[in-house]
């Protein structure tokens, strides 16, 4: 199993993340890995981010804007 994210504009267009991520083993990893570098993906530019297991979905959009 292959955990990945999708960044996303407020649109939900793709978009090219500041930070380049990895291929996480699992859940856990991935989720840890976004919140140690969620300002520099919003400073980047992505709005959001959806959580994929092997190419599907998840979880998301998960908005990286402060509420």
């Amino acid at each position: 199993m292959a955990w990945t994210w999708r960044f996303e504009k407020s649109d939900g267009s793709e978009t090219e993340p500041a930070v380049q991520p990895e291929e996480f083993p699992t859940q856990g990893d991935a989720e840890s890995w976004v919140g140690e570098v969620w300002r520099e993906l919003l400073d980047g530019g992505a709005d959001q981010v959806t959580l994929l297991e092997d190419g599907s979905k998840v979880y998301g959009p998960m908005s990286l804007h402060a509420s």
